[in-house]
């Protein structure tokens, strides 16, 4: 397990169920190790609490805790020294996600916000950020079978309502993930 890619999970893209859901799945599947820290969970969480008023804090902390319980070693803490210490960010806001990652050793850090970790912020620590349809694309070229079989299973526990396959493809494309889905659609079948 110690040898496998480890990638911090930026907030915006936890924030999404459907693609927090396969990200997730795909951790479970031992493709990479996820990683997050508090902080980057009380920000997707306070963010989507904030757009969704139907979903009460109590649902979404129960989500957090299930995240941190089922993906192995994945709460990131004793970061937060380095935060202050963390320079060349464009926000200074995100610094705690650049901390999490070089403290924990990450690889990466998959992001929709690449404009926010410049590749010239992460060197000296490092790091690069990956947007996540690139990332997700890159697990199916990694081991094709796995990735398939996190698709089926996530687009599977959909009940309420359940959702065929071009359905779910067309809700990850929603997630911004043309390539990947453009990928999976040649398996559809299977899926």
């Amino acid at each position: 397990m110690a040898g496998r890619f480890a990638v911090v999970l930026d907030a915006c893209v936890l924030y999404p169920a459907p693609l927090r859901d396969l990200l997730m799945q795909l951790t479970l599947a031992d493709l990479f190790r996820a990683r997050w820290s508090d902080q980057i969970h009380e920000e997707w969480i306070s963010n989507l609490s904030a757009n969704r008023p139907d979903l009460t804090r109590d649902r979404l902390e129960t989500v957090r805790n299930l995240m941190n319980a089922h993906a192995w070693d994945s709460l990131v803490s004793g970061h937060e020294p380095l935060i202050n210490l963390i320079h060349g960010c464009p926000d200074p806001d995100d610094r705690h996600v650049i901390a999490a990652a070089y403290h924990c050793r990450a690889n990466a850090i998959v992001t929709f916000n690449l404009k926010d970790f410049p590749d010239a912020a992460l060197a000296p620590y490092g790091l690069e950020a990956i947007h996540p349809d690139d990332f997700i694309r890159s697990q199916l070229d990694l081991d094709l079978a796995r990735v398939l079989e996190s698709v089926r299973t996530c687009r599977e526990r959909l009940k309420n309502p359940p959702k065929a396959i071009h359905d779910y493809l067309d809700t990850l494309e929603a997630q911004t993930l043309p390539k990947t889905v453009a990928e999976l659609r040649r398996y559809a079948t299977i899926l």
